[in-house]
């Protein structure tokens, strides 16, 4: 596993059912039965995906008697999220353009009758 946390978090990130449990934990605690429960595999294979969300920082366990809570830890998200923002102007500046170009073109099919 990588030492950079940023990569670690994308890593555990890629996969479908870890997002769906963070979603899951972003609505409260859960145990590692109640996380299982929409899934059609086995207690385990659950248990594999929250080990690459514990050791990304994604999620923690708490114990508490019999019953081990697992709750969302949300600083490796919004470290993701600070990463992914600086370029949110890049990509809003590439719409700009092709809106542009896409108005530019609809107003030349225009003023051309519209005939190619």
């Amino acid at each position: 596993m990588s030492s950079d946390r940023l990569s670690a978090t994308f890593s555990a990130l890629a996969d479908p059912t870890r997002r769906a449990i963070l979603a899951r934990l972003a609505e409260g605690e859960a145990s590692v039965t109640e996380l299982a429960e929409p899934f059609e595999m086995s207690l385990p294979a659950v248990s594999k995906h929250l080990k690459v969300l514990e050791r990304a920082g994604l999620i923690a366990r708490g114990r508490e008697a019999q019953w081990r809570p697992c709750r969302l830890e949300p600083a490796p998200l919004a470290q993701a999220s600070g990463w992914l923002e600086r370029y949110r102007s890049f990509w809003e500046q590439s719409f700009d353009r092709l809106e542009d170009y896409l108005t530019d073109l609809q107003s030349k099919e225009t003023r051309h009758g519209g005939d190619s």
